[in-house]
């Protein structure tokens, strides 16, 4: 009963503009104090301290500033060039230089609203300049950018990676296999609405321009050997690897000469600003799960789909459901903190691979970022393109549908995210 109020204030809160953050804190604090009594509330504010302050989360503040650095310092805008001249004189190709750009940018990031803030402003304006439709433009940025959560490094596995006590390092190299097929079918879309619409062509091939916009972007591209190599290569933690990115960033940006100490400051800023609103999440999802932790409610659950079914599939096919409408509700680091906690023991129970769950998790909560109400992602393309949301959604349906076949395949054919983990850590 308690549990059922406590889900009802919460979406109460939520329907009156509450932040979510502060609805979860609010929704605990009320559900700790009435089952515990008011000697329990120094208690809340160390829980909270000691959630956010976990050693593997320090990753997230490194890597959005890091993120922040690269479009501050004219490393995002190179990068577009290269990947314009690579792929512009494909029938759609700008829409496919916004994929690329997305999957590399989200490489150092590992954040779909970093990807979507840093890129949207520059690929967007340019989309709609040559005649793409606004609503396919926000779309295309807006599903894209989704891959960073999919792609290493990802904001989104380091929690769960703390919340399962998993190995972040197997799903960041879980991750690599399902990103790029992600990547590779939206390109496919992109293709096929060019080919139905007549999207014009960008630029005639220049071998010399592609080599030009190659030299320029050179030190870019050795961000993402810095920093997966790094971690791949067992020489540094993720947070140590995140720590490297934001250094590699500078290092790149002063060689640029484009980062100076005004763009350094706004770089600052904007990460801290992104910072603060995951970590506040993180801190309120960690005080309500340990309130559900002590209530039990994790073994309760497991207890009860365990006694209908043990069947690894038939599971899966309801985590699958479970996690897709929490995405409609939840920003994608509330709803890890606060669910994946709860599912875990039934994952254990029935066998699934902590490494697998964990993509299946990520790609669940990557739809939820394009499906309204909530759509954190989607609401921010929107914003930065001045686009209707529900006009993009419409188009944003079939990139939606990508995903989806990402996730089925993923879900059901482990060997797609695990081939590469059993290969090198198992």
């Amino acid at each position: 009963m308690t549990i059922l109020l406590m889900f009802l204030g919460l979406v109460a809160l939520v329907l009156i503009n509450v932040p979510i953050a502060v609805a979860l804190a609010v929704v605990a604090t009320i559900a700790m104090v009435a089952t515990q009594g008011p000697d329990i509330l120094p208690n809340v504010a160390l829980v909270m301290m000691d959630g956010a302050t976990n050693f593997p989360l320090i990753a997230i503040p490194l890597f959005i500033f890091a993120g922040a650095i690269m479009n501050a310092s004219g490393i995002s805008r190179r990068l577009i060039a290269f990947a314009s001249a690579l792929l512009g004189f494909i029938r759609g190709g700008l829409s496919m230089v916004t994929i690329g750009a997305s999957m590399f940018f989200a490489e150092i990031s590992g954040s779909a609203v970093a990807d979507v803030a840093a890129l949207g402003s520059i690929l967007i304006p340019a989309m709609k300049r040559k005649g793409y439709p606004a609503p396919f433009a926000t779309a295309v940025m807006s599903s894209s950018a989704t891959l960073a959560v999919i792609i290493p490094p990802s904001i989104p596995m380091i929690l769960y990676a703390v919340m399962a006590q998993s190995s972040v390092v197997q799903l960041f190299v879980a991750g690599v296999i399902p990103g790029i097929l992600g990547g590779v079918a939206m390109m496919g879309v992109c293709y096929w609405f060019a080919r139905k619409y007549n999207y014009p062509v960008e630029e005639v091939f220049q071998l010399k321009r592609v080599w030009t916009t190659f030299k320029e972007a050179g030190p870019a591209f050795t961000l993402p050997l810095i920093i997966l190599g790094g971690i791949f290569g067992g020489f540094v933690t993720a947070t140590e690897g995140a720590g490297l990115a934001v250094v590699a960033a500078l290092m790149i940006g002063l060689f640029y000469r484009e980062l100076d100490w005004r763009h350094l400051k706004e770089a600052m800023i904007e990460g801290g600003i992104q910072t603060a609103v995951v970590m506040l999440l993180v801190a309120a999802s960690v005080l309500i799960g340990v309130y559900l932790t002590e209530a039990q409610v994790p073994q309760t659950l497991a207890a009860g789909i365990a006694s209908i079914t043990q069947n690894k599939l038939v599971v899966l096919a309801i985590l699958n459901v479970f996690f897709l409408v929490i995405g409609l509700f939840l920003h994608s680091a509330a709803a890890i903190i606060l669910v994946v906690p709860v599912v875990m023991p039934l994952v254990n129970q029935v066998g699934i691979d902590p490494v697998h769950f964990g993509l299946i998790v990520t790609l669940n909560l990557g739809i939820g970022q394009q499906t309204p109400p909530v759509a954190s992602v989607l609401v921010t393309a929107c914003s930065v393109a001045k686009t209707d949301i529900w006009e993009v959604s419409k188009v944003n349906i079939y990139f939606i549908a990508v995903l989806f076949a990402i996730l089925m395949m993923v879900t059901y054919v482990p060997a797609i995210p695990l081939s590469l983990v059993e290969l090198f850590y198992r």
